[in-house]
């Protein structure tokens, strides 16, 4: 039986610190009621190692990814100003609904996401004008519910279509944004980024 380290960062307000999140025999936990300003986070541990709670406020701080973090959520938490580096994939990001309990304070906006590399991640609840998206090889579709019947309108890669655009409608419709990496999805549904991108550039709903 592997026995974890609760690793508690609750309650305070930390300032332009580095907190290392590295230890693979540790549980962290970040919150309820903490703030952290002009921090750089560095994670490099699995999304069951890391929890981030309801109460937590991020402003102006600086997330070095240094592991890949798989289908991470990030929506009990409001983050303001912050950016984002590394591989994130099936990341949920903003103020979520419908609701389940520690989703109602988060939130996010002008948050920068040039310089990672989203894969299924989503962002909820949002001004999506605020953001910085990563660009090619990623790409964002924009109101992806709202625009689902334009989307599924003319002819995608096969795979990539029924199984992305024809499911536009099961996401949350809290959902502003969803961000896919182009060779990732490709590998995994059969198809090119070529393929791809030649679909995506007739639309202006798409960031790329």
């Amino acid at each position: 039986m592997e026995w974890l380290e609760n690793v508690l960062i609750e309650d305070k307000e930390i300032d332009n610190e580095r907190l290392e999140l590295t230890d693979k025999g540790s549980l962290y936990f970040l919150g309820p009621n903490l703030t952290l300003s002009h921090c750089t986070v560095v994670l490099k541990v699995s999304s069951k190692r890391l929890h981030i709670l309801a109460g937590s406020r991020f402003v102006d701080c600086t997330f070095e990814v240094k592991q890949e973090l798989n289908n991470h959520d990030w929506s009990r938490a409001f983050l303001v100003g912050c950016r984002f580096i590394g591989r994130l994939s099936g990341c949920d990001f903003g103020h979520r609904y419908p609701q389940t309990p520690g989703r109602e304070h988060g939130g996010i906006e002008a948050c920068d996401f040039s310089e990672a590399r989203l894969d299924g991640c989503r962002v909820h609840g949002c001004d999506t004008r605020t953001l910085k998206f990563p660009r090619w090889p990623c790409f964002t579709f924009l109101d992806p519910i709202e625009r689902a019947p334009e989307l599924r309108s003319v002819k995608w890669p096969e795979r990539f279509g029924s199984v992305v655009i024809e499911e536009l409608h099961t996401h949350p419709p809290s959902t502003r944004a969803l961000t896919y990496h182009a060779p990732s999805v490709a590998k995994r549904l059969g198809t090119t980024e070529a393929q791809l991108r030649a679909v995506i550039e007739k639309f202006d709903c798409i960031v790329y």
